[in-house]
């Protein structure tokens, strides 16, 4: 499948980095879907399936990508999910899941730092996408 092909949903409440995310993902040739919130992002699922999400972490609530990755990978399992968060920066949590077990709870297929450069961004979705 081309990469014009693909559409990427992304998610977030904070109206510049979801500008910003939409125009590197538009910039590297996918479709892009945007969810300014936890409620528009589900109604967004709901109509469309996207070849690859990107979350937020912390939206309405403090696990809003948590919620969002879960109700994606039920209705949709092989789409892959980016969780991006600046959590791990502000709180020093680190959200990589370490064994299997975690990864069964945490849907997310990867974990990104907000502030990623575009560079690694594109990679990282490509690897998701297997491009």
């Amino acid at each position: 499948m081309d990469k014009e092909k693909r559409t990427i949903l992304i998610a977030d409440d904070d109206p510049d980095y979801l500008d910003q995310l939409k125009f590197h993902v538009e910039n590297f040739g996918f479709r892009s879907i945007t969810a300014d919130s936890q409620e528009e992002c589900e109604r967004v699922m709901m109509s469309e399936k996207p070849d690859l999400a990107i979350f937020d972490l912390m939206m309405n609530n403090d696990d809003s990508g948590f919620i969002l990755s879960y109700k994606m990978k039920k209705l949709y399992p092989d789409v892959p999910i980016m969780i991006v968060t600046a959590a791990s920066s502000v709180a020093g949590i680190n959200f990589e899941s370490e064994n299997e077990t975690e990864r069964s709870w945490i849907k997310a297929d990867k974990y990104l730092a907000k502030g990623i450069r575009p560079d690694q961004l594109h990679r990282e979705i490509n690897k998701l996408l297997k491009i």
